[in-house]
């Protein structure tokens, strides 16, 4: 007998089914595509879905088994029969097929599964992806259900989502740092004059804290230990009065269990390199700025926004080395969602201009 290739089977497992109290018919959705979180919008709600971007698929039967925060409880977890991950990687798609997969489940999600109108999208996108990349994620999202799909870029959507006046003649800075990405861009006039991305986010600072402790300690720990660490005592400078954690993880001399005390500064010097390329990439777009538009921004100040710009202190951190105000938005993990909110209420605007999509 021939050996054939499966192909994945897109559709939820019977034990994993959207709830009905979720289930409002919508015509038009913007997704948030992130790395980490995956967060869904909808016009007159707000954002109604913030979610892991992980999936788990059964390896057997080539399955959707459990999309978002179910997912998430799998990872590092699974038995060799299931496979638990995240099919973006550093902003762009890794696996075209189970992000369809997740794209469909998260549609389904806020218009229901059996749709009278299938609607509109609006997803971010880096703003450094390719043409091809681009097209991936606007393929996806038609096959999971929608019925057009824009692509907007992420430092436009943040910016928007900040409060930003981007239709102005005067420069404005937004330094969008996600999961997997860096988003650094010089605004004006509604389009991005500058920009450089860096694929180098909260997951790499996750790593980062990993490693550290491993080559310090002889101690691994899972990738959800790191970010907890990070989320609980990390911090961009280190602290005079320095906060601790109880790690958990498994000894790499004994194999055994084995429990650690960790400091705030040790974890501040555990990311410092993962810091100092986000200032690079600053300072690189700052170099390529005219200088009517880098003096609005020494006016002004520089917006820090994306799920990363949570770290304690990083704000002064980047003001302190790069000579410029830096201030943290509102709510900067919800700024791209809620840009594409914006976008979506005035979509035939930003068709015209900004998107590209079919």
């Amino acid at each position: 007998m021939k050996n054939r290739t499966k192909t994945l089977d897109l559709s939820i497992h019977s034990s994993f089914l959207i709830p009905h109290s979720l289930i409002v018919f919508v015509k038009k959705i913007g997704i948030d595509l992130g790395t980490a979180n995956t967060l869904v919008f909808v016009p007159g709600r707000g954002i109604v879905v913030n979610e892991p971007s992980v999936v788990a698929v059964s390896i057997g039967e080539n399955k959707v088994l459990a999309v978002g925060n179910e997912a998430k409880e799998m990872l590092g977890r699974t038995p060799d029969t299931i496979v638990a991950s995240q099919p973006l990687r550093d902003g762009a798609i890794a696996d075209y097929r189970i992000t369809e997969a997740m794209l469909r489940y998260f549609i389904g999600l806020v218009s229901g599964r059996l749709r009278f109108f299938r609607p509109e999208v609006v997803l971010s996108i880096p703003a450094g992806v390719t043409s091809t990349e681009r097209r991936a994620v606007v393929d996806a999202a038609i096959k999971a259900g929608a019925k057009s799909a824009y692509v907007v870029k992420e430092p436009i959507l943040a910016a928007i989502g900040a409060g930003i006046p981007i239709h102005t003649a005067q420069g404005n800075m937004i330094i969008n740092i996600g999961g997997g990405t860096s988003e650094i861009a010089i605004i004006s006039l509604g389009g991005i004059v500058a920009a450089h991305s860096a694929r180098v986010g909260g997951n790499r600072i996750d790593q980062a804290i990993s490693d550290y402790i491993k080559r310090k300690y002889s101690m691994a720990i899972g990738e959800r230990t790191a970010e907890e660490v990070k989320k609980t005592i990390g911090s961009a400078i280190a602290l005079v009065k320095e906060e601790y954690f109880d790690l958990r993880g498994r000894d790499l001399m004994g194999g055994l269990p084995k429990t650690l005390t960790v400091s705030s500064n040790e974890i501040t010097e555990a990311i410092q390199d993962e810091l100092r390329e986000i200032i690079n990439v600053i300072k690189h777009v700052l170099q390529e700025t005219p200088p009517e538009l880098a003096a609005d921004i020494m006016d002004k100040g520089m917006i820090l926004s994306g799920g990363t710009a949570q770290l304690k202190n990083l704000d002064q951190l980047i003001a302190r080395t790069i000579g410029v105000p830096c201030f943290v938005a509102d709510d900067p993990a919800f700024c791209v969602a809620k840009g594409t909110g914006i976008v979506l209420d005035n979509l035939d605007i930003y068709k015209r201009s900004i998107m590209i999509g079919k």
